[in-house]
């Protein structure tokens, strides 16, 4: 039973320490300024006021029935914007690197 319990402390502590070495996206977003990404509730207009014309403005997503808003995405390049309507539903912080963790960059 001790050698069961040894064996699977190993495998996590084997795991963990390659994970480590990995930069992970979660972990750079929670280091950043939470100030330099739009916030729910914004305009388009007021997100391009402040964060000027996006890089890219994605094609839109859903609407295909009345319970299903279209989303448009607009793509900076820190981060791509979600709106409803014209309104920010959510801001995320697109990778830094090829080796960074996290979400795929934004689908054309």
């Amino acid at each position: 039973m001790n050698r069961l319990r040894i064996a699977s402390l190993l495998a996590l502590l084997t795991l963990a320490g390659a994970a480590s070495a990995e930069t992970l996206l979660i972990d750079r977003v929670q280091q950043e300024n939470k100030a330099a990404l739009p916030t729910r509730g914004m305009t388009m207009a007021q997100v391009q006021a402040r964060f000027g014309a996006p890089a890219d403005r994605l094609d839109p997503r859903g609407g295909q029935k009345q319970q299903w808003p279209t989303i448009n995405r607009w793509s900076y390049p820190g981060f791509t914007v979600y709106f409803e309507k014209d309104k920010v539903v959510d801001a995320v912080a697109n990778k830094a690197d090829e080796t960074e963790i996290g979400p795929k960059p934004a689908i054309r």
